[in-house]
């Protein structure tokens, strides 16, 4: 299939590490893949992970998917990023994302109002530091550097990273859900990391992306389950589609709840975090329109799978971001129906 790349999504950890990170990653790196996919919630963390893998391969491109705004200072972000890209030799992606404010201000203590505007101040100071034409001299609404706030003693000054970047630019992507987070995503990134993208409802963002450059990456997830049975491979999609759209969030203030009734299913969005909210799971599963889960994966026998790619072929999205896929052997399937 060319022209679109395949990403190996490994996400964060659950209960304990997942056994097999290294031998699949290599699997998928001799198999073509492009790139390979961490993240963290309030579990794991997205860089620590990449630094194992970077150690392990050669080729692979390694990526954030993504790196919580609330959980590290920019030039904390900026410090890992210069360090992975140069124990990596310049195949650091970073990717980083504003979550919702049970998390924001639940695990890591920060405020969570103005997401958009403190995202913009994030990249720009990321941006300055990887630049190192100058120190470090920043007085954002929500970032000052120096500080000069409450409890500065007022010593400090402009600093620059003592250490070189290996490269002064690196690719820096956006994870964005709402329609304003996407179009600012457009104008001040490199790529964009949907969680949920169907190649069957484009119009859902394509006025929100109207602003990216030619070369703007998109990198988008799906589950690729190969199976006999459709119902049987949308069973994990629908499962994943309840947890984020049912409890990842406030009622009122859920990005994916949102997002799921822009895709034309409001009315199930709300259902399934109603019965979520009330801990009926099971049913809140079940709610989930097998439409809407089959319009965001690739799921079925290989035949199905493969008619389905050419949605995907013929969408903005430049690399597909395949979730965990779990073995050796899957890599090389999802790889042959991909890359042929």
């Amino acid at each position: 299939m060319p022209g679109m790349k395949l990403g190996l999504m490994w996400g964060y950890w659950g209960q304990l590490p997942p056994p097999n990170v290294i031998e699949v990653t290599k699997a998928a790196e001799d198999a073509g893949f492009d790139s390979v996919w961490t993240a963290e919630a309030w579990g794991s963390d997205a860089f620590t992970p990449l630094g194992w893998i970077a150690g392990q391969t050669s080729r692979i491109k390694l990526g954030t998917s993504v790196v919580q705004l609330s959980a590290r200072t920019p030039t904390a972000t900026a410090m890992a990023a210069i360090t992975l890209d140069h124990i990596s030799n310049g195949r650091f992606m970073l990717g980083l994302g504003v979550s919702g404010p049970q998390v924001v201000e639940g695990w890591y203590g920060q405020p969570s109002n103005k997401p958009l505007a403190r995202t913009r101040e994030y990249v720009e100071i990321i941006r300055r530091v990887m630049a190192r034409e100058e120190p470090l001299d920043f007085q954002g609404e929500f970032y000052q550097h120096p500080y000069h706030g409450p409890g500065s003693v007022g010593l400090g000054k402009p600093l620059k990273s003592i250490v070189h970047p290996l490269r002064r630019r690196i690719p820096i992507y956006l994870g964005a859900e709402g329609p304003k987070n996407v179009a600012q995503t457009a104008e001040i990134a490199d790529g964009w990391l949907p969680l949920y993208y169907s190649p069957f409802h484009q119009d859902v963002y394509n006025e929100h992306l109207t602003g990216a450059s030619p070369d703007f990456d998109i990198v988008a997830g799906a589950q690729v389950n190969i199976t006999d049975s459709v119902e049987e491979g949308l069973a994990p999609v629908k499962m994943m589609l309840a947890f984020y759209i049912g409890g990842m969030g406030a009622k009122g203030q859920n990005f994916h709840t949102k997002l799921m009734g822009r895709f034309g299913f409001e009315e199930e969005a709300l259902a399934i975090q109603e019965a979520f909210f009330e801990g009926r799971r099971d049913e809140a599963i079940r709610l989930v329109p097998d439409e809407f889960a089959d319009s965001i994966a690739l799921v079925g026998p290989k035949e199905r799978i493969k008619e389905r790619l050419q949605a995907w072929e013929d969408s903005p999205v430049s690399t597909l971001l395949v979730y965990s896929p779990g073995s050796v052997e899957k890599v090389h399937e999802i790889a042959e129906l991909v890359l042929g």
